[in-house]
C-alpha cells in the first residue's frame, strides 16, 4: 500500500509497506527497523516477537524520543511490562499496534513534529 506520493526529503517518512518490507523515503528495508523523523534508519536486530529482550527496548532511550510506536508484526502483541520497564522509568511513552497501523501512526506523529521513534518488527517465516 502506497502511503504518500511525495515524501518530505528531510524527514524519515514511511512511503510503503507490506508484510515483508517497509519503505522509508522509497528505500526498501526487508528487516526490522528503528527510526526517528531525522537521522539514520537503523536495522533492528529483532527477527521475531519471541526474541524481544529488555535490551532491545532500553537502547531506545539514548535517542531521547517522547514516544515509541512499536509495530509488533502482522497482529497486535504486547510485550511483557518487564521488557519496557526502562522506557517507563525514563518517562517515555510507549504504544503497541500491528506494524501496518504503527507505520501510519508514526507518519502522522512525525508530520506533527513529534519526537516519535518507530520500531517496526518484520518477521520472516
Amino acid at each position: 500500500m502506497k502511503l504518500q506520493p511525495d515524501p518530505k526529503e528531510a524527514l524519515n517518512t514511511v512511503t510503503r509497506y507490506d508484510a515483508r518490507y517497509i519503505e522509508i523515503n522509497e528505500k526498501r528495508f526487508n528487516q526490522s527497523i528503528m527510526l526517528m523523523p531525522q537521522g539514520v534508519v537503523e536495522e533492528w536486530q529483532v527477527q521475531s516477537f519471541d526474541d524481544l529482550s529488555r535490551q532491545d527496548f532500553s537502547k531506545m532511550i539514548e535517542k531521547k524520543p517522547a514516544l515509541v510506536i512499536f509495530g509488533s508484526g502482522q497482529r497486535i502483541r504486547f510485550p511483557v511490562p518487564s521488557l519496557i520497564q526502562d522506557l517507563i522509568q525514563a518517562r517515555i511513552g510507549f504504544e503497541t499496534m500491528d506494524t501496518q497501523a504503527a507505520c501510519r501512526t508514526y507518519n502522522i506523529l512525525m508530520s506533527e513534529g513529534r519526537l516519535v521513534l518507530g520500531a517496526f518488527l518484520i518477521e520472516h517465516a
